[in-house]
């Protein structure tokens, strides 16, 4: 039986534990729970082995199938973790944990690998071995950074690895890749400035800390419009401004910020990362005041090598008919990166049609798009590594 006929029989067994996962939302590392269930039903679908605990809570099952003539070995990874949000779906199978939602779809993403996981156990149907990877601590957590730092790329033997996200916007069932940079490094800061607090009605005794702070806003703008070369991705931005007073009249000591930045280049992410260090210290050095910039780096560009991209899109293509291969690049970050960045591979998306987009609290994965999602996952090893 082909596979999408096979996930079509699957589906209602899929979405129920889809939508556990939905209605038991963990976050980063704490996912003991969604990895425990994960680890069942592999032990259930007779993989040949279920490790638990790469990468703190993460869960890796090797499936192997009928031969294994070329030694070759495909990786595939889903992530389970969900995100700090108050879920506003109003759906029979909302979250029941105040505060927690699946509002980025990794409930889907971990269900249509374990699809895929229980139909590859059950046909065997290729000619090496599946390593399904199912990552903690995406949001934020770099999940995907521990699990390579346990060894797993050399443990398990991984040549390749494939992700999946789902994405709002696109129709259900298509999807959407491209070679080079998919998704941008994040890297993230924090600034604080100290001057001389005072009185409001004296500002000539005090050096101004909220002055500083103005100026250094506007001149980080200056980064990508006169820094970078404007060919080239970059976003600066300063999301949170405090002062240590919150009285009317008191021109406060110091000033904290954070904010974040987005490149898809490394040459830049060195440029920016140099750029605001000499903005912030030289601007407060100038208006009298002094500052210090911490950052620090983040998730690394989600680089999808060309010749897996073109792999990828053509099990995409079997699968639905409908991939777009030059989509264009996000400004968002992929912890699957740490695992691009130690074996070649490819990230893709998947369409998740008309719902708010990820990360809003009215977010909903569409489990018509289950079949689509465990096909590819499924086909990406049977058309890799086919059958002797």
């Amino acid at each position: 039986m082909p596979p999408k006929n096979r996930f079509a029989e699957l589906l209602p067994e899929i979405t129920a534990w889809r939508r556990d996962f939905h209605e038991n939302p963990e976050l980063l590392f704490e996912v003991h729970r969604t990895a425990g269930k994960v680890a069942e039903l592999l032990r259930g679908f007779g993989c040949d082995e279920v490790v638990e605990g790469i990468g703190r809570t993460g869960v890796v099952g090797v499936i192997k199938g009928r031969t294994d003539s070329a030694g070759r070995v495909i990786g595939l990874r889903a992530d389970m973790d969900a995100l700090p949000i108050i879920e506003q779906t109003g759906v029979a199978y909302a979250s029941r944990t105040p505060g927690k939602m699946h509002a980025c779809g990794h409930d889907g993403h971990t269900a249509m690998l374990l699809g895929a996981a229980k139909y590859l156990a059950e046909t065997r149907n290729f000619d090496g071995t599946a390593v399904v990877i199912f990552q903690p601590a995406e949001e934020g957590g770099g999940g995907g950074r521990e699990m390579c730092a346990d060894g797993m790329m050399d443990r398990f033997g991984i040549q390749e690895v494939y992700g999946m996200h789902n994405m709002p916007g696109i129709p259900v069932g298509h999807f959407a890749i491209r070679p080079g940079a998919m998704m941008a490094a994040a890297d993230q800061f924090d600034i604080t400035v100290t001057g001389k607090g005072g009185h409001a009605a004296k500002p000539h005794d005090c050096i101004d800390t909220t002055v500083v702070a103005a100026h250094i806003i506007v001149a980080a703008q200056t980064i990508a419009s006169r820094t970078v070369d404007p060919l080239k991705q970059v976003v600066v931005s300063i999301c949170t401004v405090a002062t240590d007073s919150t009285a009317h009249n008191v021109i406060p000591q110091v000033v904290k910020m954070k904010g974040t930045v987005r490149t898809m280049d490394p040459a830049v992410q060195d440029q920016v990362e140099q750029r605001l260090k000499e903005i912030v210290e030289g601007t407060a050095l100038a208006l009298g005041a002094k500052a210090e910039l911490n950052y620090q780096r983040g998730y690394p560009v989600t680089m999808n090598a060309e010749e897996n991209t073109g792999f990828a899109a053509e099990v995409a293509q079997a699968v639905s008919g409908h991939v777009d291969t030059n989509t264009a690049p996000l400004m968002g970050a992929e912890d699957f990166s740490f695992m691009l960045n130690e074996r070649p591979g490819a990230y893709i998306f998947l369409g998740n049609g008309d719902t708010a987009m990820v990360h809003h609290p009215a977010y909903n994965f569409d489990d018509n798009a289950i079949p689509f999602g465990s096909s590819w996952y499924a086909g990406m090893v049977e058309t890799r590594m086919p059958a002797a």
